[in-house]
């Protein structure tokens, strides 16, 4: 859960939204995950497929890394309110073309620092995936109380684009739910092995 404003001021539209679909993520990452035996976990259907661990493990990596650099921005941004998330025309584009799972039309390898290992992972991976997301909590709050549409980070993939805030917390939920999909449909396989 986040934790409350100091000021307890109105809580933004877009807060209130993505908190809930946090909240989500946690929940199907952990009922994936808890009923799968480390066997399960780390089955691939073929060597270029991820494992329902290593979708977990991407997630986690891309989360860590956008952590940071929306944390700096944050640290000086004027305060402001923003009700509701607008992105920018780029910002559209991305999400649209690269990460909403309904949209998605193209495919693009991940970034090297969001590639998951491809050594065993245990079923800690899910704990660490709703850490990755409380550390996005902590975002969210920092955030409430600014103009989201306009304070701006770095993005850690391509230094060159800037991307605001509220774009890179939408691209964040979005892109848990797709590739949460991703692992649900990794068990859905013929081939997937059977239970524990």
């Amino acid at each position: 859960m986040l934790p409350a404003s100091p000021n307890d001021v109105a809580v933004p539209q877009w807060f209130t939204r993505l908190a809930a679909e946090l909240d989500a993520a946690d929940a199907r990452a952990m009922a994936l995950v808890s009923r799968l035996a480390p066997e399960q976990l780390n089955w691939k259907a073929d060597a270029r497929s991820w494992s329902v661990g290593q979708c977990l493990e991407h997630l986690c990596l891309s989360n860590e890394v956008y952590v940071s650099p929306m944390m700096e921005a944050l640290a000086n941004a004027p305060k402001g309110v923003a009700d509701e998330i607008t992105p920018g025309w780029f910002g559209r584009w991305f999400i649209r073309s690269y990460i909403d799972p309904a949209t998605q039309k193209k495919r693009a390898r991940a970034p090297r620092k969001a590639t998951p290992a491809s050594s065993r992972l245990d079923h800690s991976i899910a704990k660490r995936f709703i850490a990755s997301n409380d550390a996005m909590r902590a975002v969210m709050a920092r955030a409430r109380e600014i103009d989201v549409n306009h304070v701006r980070f770095r993005n850690p993939y391509v230094p060159v684009i800037r991307f605001t805030i509220g774009t890179g917390l939408l691209i964040v939920a979005r892109h848990n739910h797709r590739h949460l999909g991703q692992a649900e449909r990794v068990t859905q396989l013929p081939q997937f092995p059977s239970g524990r």
